[in-house]
């Protein structure tokens, strides 16, 4: 391993004089040893990036391209196949100016699509990469690309991603984020969790649309009740049913006064009080 956990490192003399790479870019492929850096922090939502933990050992990482829809070209396309490459992936956090400090090697799991703005402001398609740490088995086995299976599986997420506005990367970031299961029921048919928002899509300013926090993973029935306000969650997970369905259909609907949120952090709090207030 040519770097140590958690240590701080200055960008262009430990990293890029050894290995190469443009030392400017978020992604740089070394010119002299199969390796690729990337690097967060300092990006800001600036040109729409948002680069976070989704869950302990899940990463979303923004693609590169500040102006116009993102594409699988230089570094993103490095990135998308590295496996088959054979490349490793080192990342690393701005922690001043030029230092970073190592934080994991990280492999590809999967890739998705999110609407964002771009440096001038207009609409765009954005790519967000979903890497895991190396060593760490999650769900289905990571891919390892080829051309054609790239050319396949744009167009495919392009088409799903159209045709389902608000879901996409953040629907992806909520499933890792809630380990694949809906949040109430446990439930863990993939097909059948939807993205809710907690805050609604219409009444959310732009950055709350993306915004992790502001998001549940749920299954029809509670996703439909939720969405209607027609049930709640308090802050400690617990649900609240209300009296504009009676004690009889919530039965028939399988949803019971014991049913709970875990793991809710003190962002999906704030938005649930929001919630809460249009019981």
């Amino acid at each position: 391993m040519p770097f140590e956990l958690d240590a701080v490192y200055n960008r262009r003399r430990d990293i890029h004089a050894v290995y190469g790479g443009n030392w400017q870019s978020g992604i740089c492929p070394s010119r002299s040893h199969p390796f690729i850096f990337i690097f967060s922090g300092g990006r800001g939502h600036a040109h729409g990036y948002s680069d976070l933990w989704v869950s302990e050992s899940i990463y979303a990482y923004t693609g590169e391209g500040q102006v116009g829809d993102m594409d699988f070209t230089r570094g993103n396309l490095a990135l998308l196949n590295h496996l088959e490459a054979g490349k490793r992936i080192f990342f690393f956090e701005a922690v001043g100016k030029g230092l970073v400090q190592y934080k994991s090697e990280l492999e590809l799991h999967d890739f998705d699509y999110q609407q964002g703005k771009d440096r001038e402001g207009d609409d765009r398609q954005m790519i967000i990469f979903y890497f895991k740490k190396v060593g760490v088995q999650i769900g289905k086995p990571e891919k390892i690309y080829t051309q054609s299976m790239i050319e396949t599986l744009v167009t495919e997420k392009e088409t799903t991603v159209k045709s389902r506005v608000g879901q996409g990367a953040y629907r992806t970031s909520l499933i890792y984020r809630w380990n694949s299961k809906c949040a109430v029921s446990g439930v863990g048919k993939q097909e059948l969790l939807i993205a809710s928002h907690i805050k609604s899509w219409k009444d959310s300013e732009d950055y709350e649309r993306t915004d992790l926090n502001n998001g549940l993973l749920l299954n029809p029935t509670y996703d439909a009740l939720f969405d209607k306000h027609l049930i709640g969650f308090e802050d400690s997970g617990k649900i609240i049913l209300t009296s504009k369905v009676s004690d009889q259909d919530y039965e028939k609907l399988g949803v019971s006064i014991s049913d709970r949120i875990h793991s809710l952090s003190n962002g999906n709090k704030l938005y649930l009080e929001y919630h809460r207030g249009l019981i």
